[in-house]
């Protein structure tokens, strides 16, 4: 009874951290999507700023497309590409944890496995043990006397105690 539960106890172990490496692959995969999300959020914004920038320009009378408005405009450009390019890194480093945590809680579910089926050999071996020291298995002895080696000095005869 001990070993079939043992062994339940191990699968549900195992089980339960599949489950959670489930869990957190699909948090890495949220974290891709939401930065996704992110940079749609971000190029709309930033989109919505170059026109402004662009109305700015052109009402204070500079020339949209040379000089100082080109500059401003590539700078402003360069700045949005390597935004959209740390909203990617970050989130690559973060899905790249979460998968990182789910390997190692499948780790954890196969050792918890293991030490199930350990659990469930040493409970094999200590059941043979007990059928072998009390089921009849060889015995042990301390001398070949039996009962008539252990007398005390000064005792003599087979009875251990009375003289004859």
């Amino acid at each position: 009874m001990q070993y079939q539960a043992q062994g339940k106890i191990g699968k549900y172990n195992q089980q339960s951290y599949d489950r959670s490496a489930e869990v957190l692959e699909g948090q890495a995969t949220q974290i891709e999507q939401k930065a996704e999300f992110d940079i749609a959020q971000f190029n709309k914004e930033y989109y919505r700023l170059t026109g402004q920038v662009t109305t700015g320009l052109a009402k204070s009378g500079v020339q949209v497309g040379t000089g100082s408005g080109a500059n401003i405009a590539l700078s402003n450009a360069y700045e949005a590409k390597l935004q959209e390019n740390l909203i990617k890194y970050n989130s690559q480093v973060a899905a790249a944890n979460k998968r990182e945590e789910a390997s190692f809680a499948r780790i954890k579910g196969v050792m918890a496995r293991q030490q199930a089926k350990l659990a469930q050999i040493g409970t094999v071996v200590n059941a043979g043990t007990t059928l072998l020291t009390v089921g009849g298995g060889p015995k042990p002895t301390t001398n070949n006397l039996g009962s008539f080696g252990n007398r005390g000095p000064g005792m003599q005869g087979y009875g251990g105690g009375a003289s004859y």
